[in-house]
């Protein structure tokens, strides 16, 4: 491979590319990747990195722009392969998971918060939380949109990424964060009227001791 400098990558990369350019980028993104994922997964990894190499590629050529020169170019372009294959990674994980299978159970029963399976918790603490989730779950039925429930539990309690919940939900991160974040706040203001607790108060309930 051509040893190149940042500049001589950028000038190459540009219309018209040049075609040894674009395979030897390659084959270092490929390297690069091969390094990356080879502990991290158990698929067929030659085939997973050639996907994740030529998105990465499409990425790189359409964001030549952005690279301002502060490190090497080809350990720039390795680091936008390494997210664009995370990112693809952490898709996958959850394609075959609806928005429903996170919100109910196959009975169609709620989650509940691993903090309520905590096994050192004592009989009056277990009571205590147990009182207060039955009101959290009323208040999310009886306060929230279906929006904000469907929102609220993808991330709280199904562990579904912000960025997959967004999709799923056609919005953007930015939005989806406001969206939890009011619903949250509705909740919180609601569990106080309604146990005469303070958010402090309520909050250390479910603190591990």
């Amino acid at each position: 491979m051509i040893q190149r400098t940042n500049s001589e990558w950028i000038d190459s990369l540009k219309d018209p590319i040049d075609d040894e350019a674009l395979i030897d980028l390659r084959a270092t993104l490929l390297r690069g990747l091969r390094a990356s994922l080879s502990n991290r997964i158990n698929m067929d990894l030659d085939s997973l990195t050639e996907d994740f190499a030529q998105d990465a590629l499409l990425k790189i050529l359409k964001s030549l722009d952005s690279f301002r020169g502060e490190s090497k170019f080809t350990t720039w372009a390795q680091k936008i392969a390494i997210n664009v294959a995370f990112t693809e990674l952490r898709r996958r994980r959850w394609k075959d998971i609806s928005l429903q299978d996170i919100v109910e159970t196959p009975d169609g029963d709620e989650f509940t918060p691993a903090i309520l399976t905590d096994p050192g918790k004592t009989p009056e603490m277990e009571t205590t939380q147990n009182d207060i989730l039955s009101i959290v779950y009323n208040l999310i039925e009886t306060e929230l949109t279906d929006r904000q429930k469907t929102a609220l539990l993808a991330v709280m309690q199904g562990g579904m990424p912000l960025e997959e919940v967004a999709r799923r939900l056609d919005t953007n991160r930015n939005a989806l964060y406001k969206l939890i974040f009011d619903a949250r706040q509705r909740l919180q203001k609601k569990l106080v009227e309604q146990t005469g607790m303070s958010t402090q108060d309520v909050m250390s309930v479910f603190e591990k001791k």
